[in-house]
């Protein structure tokens, strides 16, 4: 649902043609055609809200000709030769509608199909920027606003970055993210995205007294209200106007931290847009001015391969230089051998590149019109490009990787990961200092930082005195990390700070993992047969034995903190199915109990499955359950296991 097959772009060419179409032929218009429908509709698993008003999409134009001829057509039929129009730029995310009562948000909704939405207000919740209180006396008694809920492009490839260190699978675009972060039926998962939002029109409001003349004025309001309304908004008079702002922004937006495919133009005055009304799916008073999409061809001159800090050979293309959106663009990922073949990559190849909102340009595909014969298929290669080791594919991986722990340009990556604020939060040291320190052999693994001195660092490039103390005095400081996050240092594959919390809270600090059987960690819940493998693996490596043990005679912690009591785990070793709707926990909240008590989840229902919790509505699990004499309990069974003298 959340990851389209075709780009915006390709999709507004094929509706611009079904519109067409219907318009030379009226019956063929049907009531499941996208021109009469907006959205999609409500995901299972959500509450359902209809909305008072209807949640409109907006018509679009894609020049200045066919933007001109909305303005005339509009102006015709106010019979007026000019009017205000406001501008603001078109976010590309998922549009909400947000309910308060006496000031407090009580709902938060999304558009569906128009109509009917998807009640999320648990995840509208988990957003920092949406008010869950509006601290201003004078307001309605009963209000809603609607706007756009997006992924900041910075904090979406941090999200991507970290996801990768815990050996996740990485997301293609902040839209496609933040839609699917707000259908999460954990909020919880919701909440450790940071999504944000722009809120741009009043729904309604029950005191027609705070209903203003017009937009602009509304939108102001709306800002004293506490919401956060865009402050690059425009009031325009004439058309003219209205062209140089998307002029202006088309050359600018891809130096802002959110995505955007165009304007919206509204004409501002609420009687003229009662008066023009809505033709079918679109508003009249309204239009998208969208930009040119951000697709452009480019040749493919080079692939080349750089080293990551777990030693992954990561492949990288070379372009020759192509603007799109206003960006000048030389290099796109490629991700691994599998992706470059699959996709029938040649070097030589005229390729088609897309930016799309997307903070790295991604090859859509070759152009294999346009090839002469005189392409290269390209092939990984054999030994690591900085230090010329031997390369492995471990198992089903589809990565290569340079095993050598004493590989400089896996030190390099490493280092700056190791000092990184998910890690041990050393101030002060990036990636040129940290080259140079490896550079001039005062670093070769990263225990060697506890172990520099004053006099050590002045020798680097810009590096003062004072700097030199300022950087000591973090180095010293970040002793007192915690052990997870020495843990997420230490740059296990698959194991970032998620996943090092889940070890460290389940009894496995760093000293016990260094003796830990694979066995004892596939019993971790979380922690599969890949992260488990990993681990060993990197405990049988000597020099990283070696580095734990440096790191321990500095002062660093590998011990988690010990409690002064013994934690409560009635459930340990026992393992639990969920079914059906419970009355006081969700899915997520009961699970999470479970996991903290010491028991262990599952989706289905196993022979080695200890209970099945019931609730309302249970499906075939509980057939399931039943023919193989599984315990069967309900929320009431449940407590008493988990407070038996309760």
């Amino acid at each position: 649902m959340n990851a389209p097959s075709i780009s915006d772009a390709e999709y507004d060419i094929l509706l611009r043609e079904l519109q067409d179409l219907e318009a030379q032929h009226v019956e063929l218009i049907s009531a499941d055609s996208p021109t009469q429908r907006v959205g999609a509709e409500p995901a299972e698993g959500f509450g359902e809200v209809s909305h008072e008003y209807p949640m409109l999409s907006l018509g679009n134009v894609f020049n200045d000709y066919e933007f001109f001829s909305w303005y005339n057509r509009i102006s015709e039929l106010l019979e007026v030769s000019n009017f205000d129009m406001v501008c603001e730029l078109k976010y590309d995310g998922l549009a909400v509608a947000l309910k308060y009562q006496n000031g407090i948000l009580v709902q938060g909704s999304t558009r569906g199909n128009g109509f009917v939405g998807e009640d999320i207000t648990a995840n509208i919740r988990t957003i920092n920027s949406v008010p869950l209180k509006l601290l201003v006396k004078d307001i309605p008694k009963e209000l809603e606003v609607r706007g756009e809920v997006y992924f900041p492009k910075s904090a979406f490839h941090e999200f991507n970055q970290n996801r990768t260190q815990d050996g996740l699978p990485t997301y293609s675009n902040p839209r496609n993210t933040a839609s699917g972060s707000l259908r999460q039926l954990d909020a919880r998962v919701t909440s450790e995205r940071p999504l944000d939002i722009f809120v741009y029109s009043l729904g309604y409001a029950t005191e027609s007294d705070h209903m203003l003349a017009d937009h602009w004025n509304t939108l102001e309001l709306m800002k004293k209200w506490g919401f956060k309304v865009s402050d690059d908004i425009f009031l325009a008079q004439h058309p003219e106007e209205i062209v140089d702002f998307h002029q202006t922004w088309l050359k600018k937006i891809d130096d802002q931290d959110y995505a955007c495919d165009g304007i919206v133009v509204k004409v501002n005055r609420f009687d003229f847009q009662k008066h023009l009304g809505v033709v079918r799916r679109d508003p009249r008073w309204a239009v998208a001015f969208k930009f040119p999409a951000s697709k452009a061809e480019s040749q493919l001159l080079d692939i080349r391969v750089n080293v990551g800090r777990t030693g992954s050979i990561n492949p990288y293309a070379i372009l020759s230089p192509v603007d799109i959106g206003g960006a000048t663009v030389r290099q796109a990922t490629l991700h691994n051998e599998d992706y470059i073949h699959s996709k029938d990559l040649r070097v030589g190849d005229w390729v088609v590149v897309e930016r799309a909102g997307e903070v790295i340009p991604q090859i859509v595909h070759p152009i294999k019109s346009r090839r002469t014969g005189q392409e290269r298929s390209f092939r990984m290669p054999e030994k690591c490009p900085s230090c010329e080791n031997g390369l492995v594919k471990p198992g089903n991986d589809k990565v290569l990787y340079c095993i050598n722990a004493s590989c400089s340009a896996q030190l390099i990556r490493l280092l700056e990961h190791f000092v990184g604020r998910n890690a041990m939060d050393i101030e002060g040291l990036g990636k040129k200092q940290g080259a140079l320190l490896i550079d001039k052999g005062l670093v070769s693994s990263v225990s060697d930082l506890y172990y520099l001195n004053k006099e050590d660092l002045i020798l680097l490039d810009r590096m003062g005195e004072k700097s030199a103390t300022n950087l000591l005095l973090s180095i010293i400081n970040s002793k007192k990390q915690p052990c997870s996050r020495v843990l997420t240092a230490l740059g296990i594959d698959h194991v970032g700070s998620e996943i090092a919390e889940i070890l460290v809270r389940n009894s496995y600090d760093i000293r016990r993992l260094m003796i830990a059987s694979l066995q004892q960690l596939l019993e971790v819940p979380q922690i599969g047969p890949k992260i488990a493998q990993s681990i060993i693996d990197y405990f049988k490596n000597s020099a990283n034995l070696i580095n734990i043990q440096r790191l321990s005679d500095a002062g660093v912690k590998l011990d988690a903190e010990k409690s002064s009591s013994v934690p409560y785990r009635p459930l340990s070793g026992l393992r639990f199915v969920v079914t059906g709707i419970l009355a006081n926990y969700s899915r997520s909240q009961i699970e999470s109990r479970i996991k903290e008590l010491g028991g262990v989840t599952s989706s289905s229902v196993r022979s080695n499955t200890d209970y099945l919790i019931v609730g309302q509505n249970a499906g075939s699990k509980l057939k399931v359950a039943t023919g193989m004499s599984i315990k069967i309990i309900d929320e009431d069974g449940f407590n008493e296991l988990i407070n038996p003298d309760s």
